[in-house]
């Protein structure tokens, strides 16, 4: 018997990279999935590939309204909710403070902010009733950058800081009626793109060739795929392998986090550039 028979699941951002692996994994287990994207393409790819196993609805984490309907589009499909994935995010590319323009910060805070923390809060507002009536799990996607420094800039960085306060939050309030988690990937080849208001709409973090850039710096010696991140979240969702944890982060982050000292920072950099005054 698979771990997740029967099982109902809404996941945001699952039509491609990580999220299309962890819809994958899923069904493997015996999941049935609703995967709200902005992707027209890649979802009917993905309810081609699954048919009356996956439902899709096209829209934007960032309005509530859209979480709502993949959430009603459970219920009405499936007759129940499980488990909700906030797995729909963006990044900056590692931009740093003094190289971003002054004129982008304000939109490209409030872009980032709104896709990775305010979709996570909208998926859980939207789920909520159908997850206390299911004794169901809140599974939200973090990142090594939600412990870290260096695994963004600082607008990601602190909004993945930021989902690890709302899972710890939310998993206060919600107890014991929703179990509420989170995975924290390190480095993963996928389709993670960047912040229009950065000019990084178009940029796919599968551009860096992180397997050649990061695999040697990690200690495990490569960059992990999108499939090897996939067993955390069944582990979460699942009542047969996860009663225990609530506010918790599993951190599969390539072992950056016991890598020791590294290169310094490079704020010594900045003192060349605008001169520093000695006492």
């Amino acid at each position: 018997m698979s771990r997740l028979d029967g099982e109902v699941v809404v996941i945001t951002g699952g039509a491609s990279g990580l999220g299309r692996a962890v819809v994958e994994r899923f069904v493997e287990e015996g999941a049935r999935l609703v995967v709200l994207d902005r992707s027209v393409d890649r979802l009917a790819a993905l309810a081609q590939a699954h048919p009356g196993v996956v439902e899709t609805v096209t829209g934007d984490v960032r309005v509530l309204a859209d979480s709502q309907r993949a959430v009603d589009a459970a219920l009405s499909r499936f007759g129940r909710l499980d488990c909700a994935i906030g797995n729909a995010g963006i990044w900056d590319y590692s931009v740093s403070l003094d190289s971003m323009a002054p004129d982008r910060i304000d939109a490209a805070f409030d872009e980032i902010f709104h896709v990775d923390v305010k979709g996570y809060l909208h998926l859980a507002k939207a789920s909520l009733p159908a997850l206390v009536r299911s004794s169901g799990a809140l599974i939200f996607t973090v990142s090594n950058a939600g412990f870290d420094p260096g695994g963004g800039g600082p607008l990601y960085t602190a909004a993945k800081h930021a989902v690890v306060g709302l899972i710890r939050q939310l998993a206060y309030e919600l107890a014991p009626a929703v179990r509420v988690n989170g995975v924290a990937p390190g480095p993963i080849e996928t389709d993670l793109r960047g912040a229009g208001a950065l000019g990084q709409a178009e940029r796919s973090i599968g551009s860096l060739n992180l397997s050649a850039v990061a695999g040697p710096s990690v200690p495990i010696g490569r960059v992990p795929a999108p499939q090897d991140y996939a067993g955390a979240y069944v582990f979460l969702a699942s009542r047969r392998d996860n009663l225990a944890a609530t506010g918790g982060v599993v951190s599969l982050d390539a072992g950056i986090a016991v890598r020791g000292l590294g290169r310094t920072a490079g704020g010594g950099k900045l003192a060349e550039k605008y001169g520093k005054d000695v006492a």
